[in-house]
């Protein structure tokens, strides 16, 4: 069996291939993702990115899985969580490759994906999960037939508040430099730690006012040390909300998925946590932690083989889909 993943939810539109025969295997994972000249993302510029660029990445993509359109075996789509424009430019392109060739479609979960791209990468059995992106920031773990969330972000998610705090002090865009964040190459000369807002409640946590503190001082301390202690206050929150979910679930495994699990400052206090609570770290590898076509295209195998489709009339995009609202047939 073959599926083409079609990935369209914020800034990257990607198109993968991946298949199970004999054995599980990526074909290919094409995608061109959106820069903005200045300032954030707007939902009307990724659209039009998306739908300049989405002819050339899935040409690209079955180019290099060396497979025509017409044996392929289902078209899978993310469907959400994400930004309605961008989302509805891949439902478009899955719902017209669906019904011209006559092939299965098939709803994704974006957060699903990324999870499942990172289950199969690391071989992770029953983890605790870390999804942190730029528009998530969530933890949870498997039980019962769906995804439950321990804890998550109460507003702004993780990746987005070092985005627009290195966007808000001129630093970006771009927000990633030779692979590593700006806030990471910027916090390297940093030393002292500033005092700043540290908000966990139970297993969620708040970075608004982390950010909004941390721009009132930009024009007043030393950059450097602001983008240290910003980072630093913000993976803290998170390990201590992972710890605490470690000890009520008794997982005997982490595992990190989504863009910011690239992020090597973060991964150094994981091992370390991991260490002392004596579990496993398992990190997904670069080429999957950011928005790819490959996580939608294996998560659709996997959803597609369990029995889910939808109709291409039906098959509408859900911009706040949330991971655990989804029924994990395949588990």
């Amino acid at each position: 069996m073959i599926v083409l993943g079609i990935e369209s939810t914020a800034h990257t539109f990607g198109v993968g291939l991946v298949t199970d025969e004999p054995e599980v295997k990526i074909l290919a994972n094409v995608r061109d993702t959106y820069v903005p000249p200045k300032g954030g993302m707007k939902p009307g510029d990724l659209a039009r990115h998306h739908a300049e660029v989405a002819a050339e990445v899935t040409r690209t993509a079955l180019e290099r899985a060396e497979v025509s359109i017409r044996n392929i075996d289902s078209v899978a789509v993310a469907l959400g969580p994400g930004m309605g424009p961008a989302l509805r430019v891949g439902a478009v392109v899955a719902r017209g490759l669906a019904l011209k060739y006559g092939k299965p479609l098939v709803p994704v979960n974006h957060g699903v994906a990324h999870i499942e791209i990172g289950m199969f990468a690391t071989k992770s059995r029953d983890p605790l999960i870390l999804y942190l992106s730029g528009g998530n920031t969530i933890i949870a773990t498997y039980y019962e037939g769906r995804y439950r969330v321990f804890g998550e972000t109460l507003d702004i998610a993780l990746g987005n508040m070092m985005d627009a705090f290195v966007r808000e002090i001129g630093l970006a865009p771009p927000y990633v430099r030779n692979g590593m964040h700006v806030i990471d190459i910027c916090a390297e000369g940093g030393k002292n730690l500033l005092d700043l807002p540290y908000v966990v409640k139970g297993n969620d946590m708040s970075f608004s006012g982390l950010l909004t503190a941390a721009l009132r001082l930009k024009d007043k301390v030393n950059i450097h040390d602001l983008c240290y202690s910003v980072r630093e206050y913000a993976f803290d929150m998170l390990l201590e909300a992972t710890e605490r979910a470690l000890a009520l679930t008794g997982k005997k495994e982490i595992l990190v998925v989504g863009g910011v699990a690239a992020s090597v400052s973060l991964r150094g206090k994981l091992e370390a946590l991991a260490k002392d609570r004596g579990v496993e770290l398992k990190v997904v590898p670069p080429e999957y932690a950011g928005d790819n076509g490959a996580m939608i295209a294996y998560t659709g195998l996997l959803a597609y083989k369990s029995g889910q489709k939808v109709d291409p009339e039906k098959a509408m995009v859900r911009p706040r889909w949330r991971i655990d609202q989804v029924e994990i047939g395949w588990r």
